[in-house]
């Protein structure tokens, strides 16, 4: 697979992915109140935007033809 992610929307995955990532510890620590099952998906879905950025690939687009490069 090519490299279809440019350089801004690298950044904006890290930096969404880290804070994702961040809430979802702080409902596990019980920093936040809420149903740990929101735990789980933000974990999920920072696991995702993290690995795209770090990969600079996403099958997403490849699927649907878009590159930010």
């Amino acid at each position: 697979m090519n490299q279809n992610i440019g350089e801004t929307d690298r950044l904006v995955r890290f930096a969404l992915g880290a804070v994702c990532g961040l809430i979802s510890l702080a409902i596990l620590g019980g920093v936040i109140s809420t149903a740990m099952v929101y735990s789980l998906i933000l974990g999920v879905i920072a696991l995702v935007l993290l690995g795209t950025a770090a990969t600079s690939m996403c099958g997403l687009y490849s699927a649907l033809g878009i590159s930010t490069k």
